[in-house]
């Protein structure tokens, strides 16, 4: 195995090792070059001759002195060099049992050519962010000054794993440190590019970086909800791996999910998360299609139903005042719900940004699934007429007109007991063939409102009501109340005496026939192509305020509560 690539540097009275891991960079030790402000820096490759190339210092981790932390420095030399650059392995590959044999090719006093050693990785555990190395044996060259900057080797293909920092000042102690690959990486990011991190590939990496940078480059980013440790908790789900360092940027984030966290799908989250902070839809777009290649496409029987895979809308009260609310868009791919944006709004600021989330939800749709916006809307908002907001401020065509639109009451989805019984109740439709349906028409509110959502609760599927929420309240409480999967009203209707020749038993009529037979499971596919039907009939169409509260806690599992402090 050819190590050209290894080399010797100098800086004053220091001497060490490094190694090239680009046709023009060279890493080595930070202590080594610690003259650079008065004395050159050269770089000699001994396998290809004497001849002292000039360099100078590009990227310096920070070290101080001592065993601080941060003691990589990145040599950038004057021309390119016709030498292969180091190749890196994966970084659990140092570790194991038996433990891997490891060399180092390190400058001691009186090895002008160089000299190896043997060594072993004692154990995985970072000390601070150095990995304990132990000699292979009893006797040998042991690390020495003039090692330092020495890539350490896996012996068996020449992969390294790492960088020698020191050695045991004890000469009796055969042992030292070694910072780690994926270490040194979060002092230079475009390490990160060389060394393997499964699927993600070095281009991956390099656009991941880019698109960071562009959202870093957003002044409120971080004030937003943005630090690199929030978006870290995000993607590995809140506490589940916490990580052992300080994370100092969004890069530093990333590139502890690629190297320590075992959850192929948490990169996705973090790059998921992050598109939320973008102002730029290209970058929100970039940053979507690097999630979706690192999600698994769910697996799927052949001729089984196709799921629902909705884009879900939550709008809850913030606990901030009256006029702020805690928005949050997200989709559902399989079982998992990925966050697309999340932002405290005041009420005018609802719709445009819903509107533009929703749009970038669909990156995350599973295209074998059925596609299903729902709106888990407070009570008061219910008979918003989100069917008809414009697709996007793009588009002037109903949201409604673009895919099926539901609406959910925010705190029936949030209370166990209904979502139980609602449970329950699919468990039952799952097995007939048709809904039942309840009809309210414009008659007196019922006199004993918990007295019918008993009887909802005990013979009704569906409900229909002849007029409005705000006309019909009694009742429409009582349904919501009740494991009803689904409520049908019109947004407008009769709001005179009771009475039976009117536009509400017109509405009840046409929806019963138009339901006979439906499949409950249907509903929202049915609607939707009624709303088309209405919207191409220009006015004058039965269905053409409907609106439909439906509800499968099935489909929509509440997976993740909402992620800033509710008065945040």
């Amino acid at each position: 195995m050819s190590a050209s690539w290894q080399a010797r540097i100098r800086c004053g009275r220091e001497s060490g090792a490094g190694f090239l891991v680009t046709d023009r960079h060279v890493l080595t030790c930070a202590h080594v070059v610690g003259a650079r402000a008065t004395d050159p820096v050269t770089v000699t490759f001994p396998q290809l001759g004497p001849e002292e190339l000039t360099a100078d210092v590009v990227a310096h981790g920070g070290w101080s002195g001592g065993l601080d932390p941060g003691d990589v420095a990145v040599l950038e030399l004057a021309a390119p060099v016709p030498l292969k650059p180091a190749e890196f392995a994966a970084p659990t590959e140092a570790y194991g049992e038996p433990s891997p044999r490891l060399l180092a090719y390190g400058f001691p006093k009186s090895y002008e050519e160089g000299v190896l050693a043997e060594y072993r990785a004692t154990g995985s555990q970072l000390i601070q962010e150095w990995i304990q190395l132990e000699a292979w044996g009893t006797a040998g060259q042991t690390l020495a000054p003039g090692f330092s900057g020495a890539a350490v080797t896996l012996a068996h293909n020449g992969l390294v794993v790492g960088m020698v920092t020191s050695a045991a000042r004890n000469k009796e102690i055969r042992n030292g440190r070694m910072l780690p690959a994926q270490v040194m990486a979060h002092y230079w990011p475009r390490l990160g590019d060389l060394i393997p991190t499964g699927g993600f590939g070095a281009s991956d990496k390099e656009r991941l970086r880019t698109l960071i940078d562009a959202v870093a480059a957003g002044a409120p980013w971080r004030d937003a909800g943005c630090a690199p440790e929030q978006v870290y908790g995000y993607a590995v789900g809140g506490h589940a791996q916490r990580p052992d360092r300080q994370l100092h940027s969004l890069w530093d984030a990333a590139w502890y999910l690629l190297c320590e966290v075992q959850d192929p799908g948490a990169l996705g989250r973090f790059a998921a998360r992050l598109a939320d902070y973008s102002d730029d839809p290209a970058t929100r777009r970039a940053l979507w299609n690097l999630g979706r290649a690192q999600r698994p496409a769910p697996a799927r029987p052949p001729g089984a139903v196709r799921p629902w895979s909705p884009v879900l809308v939550e709008i809850a009260p913030s606990g901030a005042g009256e006029d702020r609310f805690l928005v949050e868009v997200s989709a559902y791919n399989g079982k998992h719900r990925h966050v697309i944006g999340q932002r405290t709004l005041t009420t005018q600021q609802v719709r445009p940004y819903v509107q533009e989330r929703i749009d970038d939800a669909f990156n995350q749709v599973d295209l074998d699934g059925r596609e299903l916006i729902a709106f888990v809307l407070p009570r008061k908002w219910l008979n918003t007429d989100v069917v008809h907001w414009h697709r996007s401020k793009d588009d002037e065509s109903p949201l409604g007109a673009f895919a099926p639109v539901v609406v959910v009451e925010l705190e029936r989805r949030r209370s166990g007991g209904l979502q139980f019984k609602l449970l329950r109740k699919w468990q039952e439709l799952d097995h007939r063939r048709e809904a039942r349906l309840h009809r309210i028409g414009c008659a007196a509110p019922p006199s004993d409102p918990g007295r019918l959502t008993v009887g909802l609760r005990r013979d009704a599927d569906f409900l229909g009501l002849g007029a409005p929420p705000g006309r019909a309240r009694a009742a429409f409480k009582a349904g919501i109340n009740a494991p009803v999967p689904a409520v049908i009203w019109p947004r407008s209707g009769c709001g005179g005496v009771p009475h039976d020749a009117c536009t509400g038993k017109e509405f009840l009529d046409r929806l019963a026939e138009e339901l006979a037979g439906l499949p409950p499971a249907e509903l929202p596919e049915f609607i939707y192509k009624l709303r088309l039907d209405a919207l191409e009939a220009d006015g004058g169409h039965w269905a053409q305020d409907l609106s439909l509260l439906w509800e499968d806690p099935r489909a929509l599992p509440e997976t993740t509560p909402f992620l800033d402090s509710p008065v945040g």
